[in-house]
């Protein structure tokens, strides 16, 4: 069974930025899909189980962003 979250990161402005958190979220243990809204900040994230906010957080610190 999947499970989304929904998450807001701060500071993306293109699709660089977009493809950078994408891969850092995707690197997370049970993570299936991930898709960013760069305009809205929106990142959707798709998973095998619930998510740690600890890891999706320092993913996203990872990219270079922070989440809202």
């Amino acid at each position: 069974m999947s499970e989304t979250t929904t998450i807001t990161v701060d500071g993306m402005t293109c699709g660089h930025c977009a493809a950078s958190v994408r891969e850092e979220i995707s690197e997370i243990t049970g993570v299936t899909n991930v898709d960013v809204d760069v305009a809205s900040g929106r990142v959707d994230i798709t998973s095998d189980a619930a998510l740690d906010a600890t890891a999706v957080g320092a993913a996203v610190a990872e990219a270079g962003y922070t989440v809202r």
